[in-house]
């Protein structure tokens, strides 16, 4: 799994059970377990390269399709010898680099003939096409996931370089992208020569600027009806610019927010910016769930790992916001791409059209052999 905020591959060895079902009835009851699983950060070349894919060339692209490929094959057959495991089959994300539904077309890179030529098993990836052909967001995916595999909760919320959430309401599940997250606070985090904001305690010491905040929320996107979902595009659209004129860190004279006298456009701490930000999606998050009935809701992704996030949102809604296990916390979407895998391979559906607004269901992904 490789997410927008671009801090790491996530590889996670999971083995999954059937209990108390026939294994060939529709929705069987399945049982998983973590077995290893590791964040591997991506060396600085190919986190540029992943970070500027979003414009380049055609016939560049193409080529960084096929060099991560072999890239993400690499990985995942270092981590199967480093853990001497040898699996069924390795379920790939690949890493977004377009994603316009309402275009009818997304593009995850990482090239499934390369990844299982590198890797030496059998690959299932390219999970979204298939959905966004039949007229859906082709997101989110983990929904089945959470339906069958975290029933426990009421709600699912993912906090990674983007959120969404996701529940069962009148039978059906309901998912969709909330707002943009880390993919921000990493971005003003690394202008302070951070990695990202640990535990938010940079975040914790600015102050919210209601101007901002104003400007951050003013979207249509949050007054759309689900489905919906977010891309890398939206925040380079819409936010990116804003966050770029209200930092107060050295600005290059060639930069168009410079003026002409040296100043710069606002005066806000980057700390001023994170903590602006985390109110944002401490709102984005709150504001619909707050129309669900009160229950738990289950929080992973790296957002989770975020304290001043977790307390504002806390502070913002009814729900029982849990924190799960680091394992949980970390590897939950790495975890539901090897049981997309596996529903594929099985032959069921691993696609929910009640989420992605496609005019059915999806058994999504395609399978690649090593040759």
């Amino acid at each position: 799994m490789s997410g927008s905020s671009l801090d790491g591959l996530d590889i996670a060895l999971v083995r999954f059970s059937v209990e108390g079902a026939d294994k060939t009835c529709a929705n069987p009851e399945y049982r998983f377990q973590i077995l290893q699983a590791e964040t591997l950060p991506y060396p600085e070349h190919w986190k540029k390269q992943l970070a500027e894919a979003f414009q380049q060339q055609p016939q560049d692209l193409v080529q960084l399709d096929k060099d991560y490929g072999k890239y993400l094959g690499e990985q995942v057959r270092n981590f199967a010898q480093k853990h001497n495991a040898k699996p069924d089959f390795v379920a790939s994300h690949g890493h977004t680099i377009f994603h316009r539904p309402e275009e009818h077309y997304t593009l995850q890179i990482g090239d499934g003939q390369a990844l299982a030529n590198a890797c030496g098993f059998t690959v299932v990836n390219d999970f979204r096409t298939e959905d966004v052909s039949k007229g859906g967001q082709g997101a989110p995916l983990v929904p089945i996931g959470d339906k069958l595999l975290f029933g426990d909760y009421e709600m699912c919320l993912n906090i990674g370089g983007i959120a969404n959430i996701s529940y069962d309401e009148n039978g059906k599940r309901i998912a969709y992208d909330l707002c943009i997250a880390n993919q921000a606070l990493n971005y003003l985090a690394q202008m302070e020569g951070l990695d990202y904001d640990k535990d938010g305690n940079l975040a914790r010491s600015g102050k919210v600027d209601f101007d901002l905040l104003k400007k951050l929320n003013n979207s249509p996107f949050f007054m759309q009806e689900p489905p919906k979902s977010l891309g890398r595009e939206y925040f380079e659209m819409y936010q990116k610019d804003l966050l770029d004129k209200g930092t107060r860190i050295f600005i290059p004279p060639y930069s168009p927010f410079q003026r002409e006298n040296g100043t710069r456009d606002t005066d806000l701490s980057i700390a001023d910016m994170l903590a602006t930000f985390v109110e944002h999606i401490a709102l984005q998050i709150a504001i619909p769930i707050s129309l669900l009935p009160k229950g738990k809701i289950l929080v992973t992704g790296g957002g989770a790992r975020n304290k001043f996030l977790m307390e504002r949102l806390q502070a913002r809604t009814k729900h029982e916001v849990i924190i799960p296990e680091k394992e949980i916390i970390d590897y939950k979407e790495a975890l539901i791409f090897a049981f997309l895998g596996l529903r594929r391979l099985e032959g069921k559906t691993n696609v929910l059209a009640s989420v992605t607004g496609a005019e059915s269901n999806s058994c999504s992904g395609k399978i690649w052999k090593n040759d």
